[in-house]
């Protein structure tokens, strides 16, 4: 199918390191997404704000992916809680663009509002992809963590009922967008997420990643990848950790729990070096920062697990990713890490996120070195079905189904805003 896409991010870059600010698994979807789009036939612009970084106007990330970088607000980095006054000035960047576009995806509830704004200005179909949302979030934090404003929510319920096409990356979201967001079943896909094969892979084993990281052969190494806040849970690891040398002190001398991740947002509260430190375990953990992907499948195979113990996870690619590298998942029970996890077989899945668990399970896998071996071979297997080219298809299908939509049903457009939104500019809010 011929097409091309305008592909919205406003409050990350797909160019940025996973595991900084707020770049994750969402900019590694974005990035990969696009690239077996493209190898599909489908040109794909990732329109994101210019902060200032020395980035050219238009990056071409892969033949038939272009990066483009537009003029909204300041060109520096701001936070997340600013996004919202930046949306109207990246939306009317956007519509002075000359080259045309059949459909805009967006991401993310930011730049969904900018998808919507786009799309009454374009007059083509609005496909959008979530993520998180608000909503999901709200119901799992943290303690002391902060709960997503009231503005998020009524935004994402804009951009719920003006999407011709909602794609969730699980049947569990696509639950949530309907039971908590009123979205039409109709136009609600799921298509899950892939993995890029060609990057993470067994390579060369366990024993040769750990010897070019540096890594004690002997070692029991759960691993931590991911952004460090409290949604994504590495306070739990930590105090799992404490509790697994409580119970079983003689694997002080053979842990080593590397944390590779960056602080998302200005604070560092919940700093899982400070906890470590706190609770007497600060030796066993070696805080490392993000690394580009094909160190970090390196990082997946020297692991023993990989331990994901978020609070909400919309999909959870690392999970996916370590697996493709033949190595098991301990991770929490949330979101769509049953779909991507294959409990007792590809790794063990918990429900909550009591330390005592999770320190149970990782004594178990300690102690039992050959289910480790046969779960990553599972693991393997497993990961091979969730391949980017077939996500590529099912959005080419989902794509299709927008388009076929505008044709037989005509358009269904809100009015665009008069106002830039603003976190107190509610009346601007309920415009978009």
């Amino acid at each position: 199918m011929s097409l091309r896409v305008a592909m919205l991010s406003v409050h990350t870059s797909p160019l940025h390191q996973p595991g900084t600010g707020d770049a994750g698994g969402m900019n590694v979807y974005m990035v990969e997404l696009s690239r077996a789009l493209a190898e599909q036939g489908v040109e794909v612009d990732l329109f994101t704000r210019c902060r200032g970084e020395g980035a050219p106007p238009l990056v071409e990330l892969a033949p038939g992916v272009r990066v483009r970088h537009l003029h909204a607000g300041p060109r520096r980095a701001l936070p997340k809680e600013a996004m919202p006054g930046l949306v109207v000035p990246f939306s009317l960047a956007l519509l002075k663009e000359e080259r045309r576009y059949d459909l805009v995806h967006s991401h993310y509830w930011l730049s969904g509002q900018a998808g919507r704004i786009a799309s009454v200005g374009w007059r083509i179909p609005f496909v959008h992809t979530a993520h998180t949302l608000a909503r999901v979030k709200n119901a799992s934090l943290a303690e002391g963590d902060t709960p997503e404003p009231e503005l998020r929510v009524r935004g994402e319920h804009q951009v719920v009922g003006s999407a011709d096409r909602l794609i969730a990356n699980t049947a569990d979201e696509a639950e949530a967008l309907r039971s908590l967001y009123g979205a039409e079943g109709a136009r609600t896909e799921v298509v899950r997420p892939g993995v890029d094969l060609r990057t993470f892979h067994v390579g060369d084993g366990r024993a040769a990643a750990r010897a070019r990281l540096g890594l004690p052969a002997d070692a029991f190494v759960p691993l931590y990848a991911g952004r460090i806040q409290p949604l994504k849970g590495p306070d739990v690891l930590v105090r799992a950790v404490a509790e697994l040398l409580r119970e079983a002190p003689g694997l002080r001398r053979r842990l080593l729990v590397p944390v590779l991740g960056g602080h998302s947002g200005a604070s560092e509260r919940g700093s899982a070096r400070r906890l470590a430190e706190e609770l007497g375990v600060a030796d066993v953990l070696r805080p490392c920062p993000p690394v580009r992907q094909e160190l970090l499948a390196d990082w997946y195979r020297a692991a023993d697990v990989l331990v994901v113990p978020s609070r909400s996870e919309s999909f959870g690619l690392v999970a996916v990713e370590a697996q493709a590298c033949g190595t098991p998942v301990l991770a929490a029970a949330v979101g769509g890490l049953p779909t991507a996890v294959w409990d007792g077989v590809t790794g063990l899945l918990v429900r909550g996120h009591d330390p005592v668990e999770y320190a149970r399970r990782l004594r178990w896998l300690a102690e039992h070195p050959e289910a480790v071996e046969t779960m990553g071979a599972a693991a393997v297997r497993h990961a091979r079905g969730m391949s980017w080219r077939v996500s590529a298809a099912r959005t080419v299908e989902v794509y299709r189904g927008a388009l076929e939509r505008e044709v037989g049903q005509g358009r269904r457009h809100a009015p665009a805003p008069a106002a830039p939104l603003s976190w107190r500019n509610e009346k601007a809010v309920a415009q978009v």
